[in-house]
């Protein structure tokens, strides 16, 4: 019986953490922390930087080959959270891979910055609301 409940408990935790998407950050610059009425831009690829930044950091998003919850709207929704425990304004997706016939998940590298200027007045991407 116990081992049955050990078996249990290892593909419940195996369960839970293949789910979500494998992300790796580097924070070679973090910044203080944002609060959370701060604007954080989040800018898609064809959108451009402003002068004058300061870069943070970077974080990549991957398939974990079981992982739901990877919409492109989800994973900025991510990185704009993690831009703000870094201090980052601006979050820039640099490179992204759509869902094809090898992964039904978006697939991002971004980076992250810190912009002294206006963040709402950038052009960029909206969350879409579910």
């Amino acid at each position: 019986m116990r081992k049955i409940k050990k078996i249990l408990i290892l593909i419940t935790v195996i369960g839970i953490t293949s789910c979500s998407p494998k992300i790796s950050t580097n924070f070679t610059n973090p910044q203080s922390k944002l609060s959370i009425d701060e604007k954080v831009a989040l800018l898609d690829i064809e959108h451009n930087l402003p002068e004058n930044i300061v870069k943070v950091g970077e974080m990549r998003f991957q398939d974990s080959a079981f992982t739901t919850d990877c919409s492109f709207n989800s994973l900025m929704n991510q990185a704009r959270n993690e831009a703000r425990q870094n201090g980052a304004n601006i979050v820039k997706v640099i490179e992204k891979k759509k869902p094809d016939l090898w992964s039904t998940c978006y697939r991002l590298k971004i980076e992250f910055y810190k912009y002294s200027g206006d963040v709402s007045s950038l052009p960029q991407y909206k969350l879409k609301l579910d």
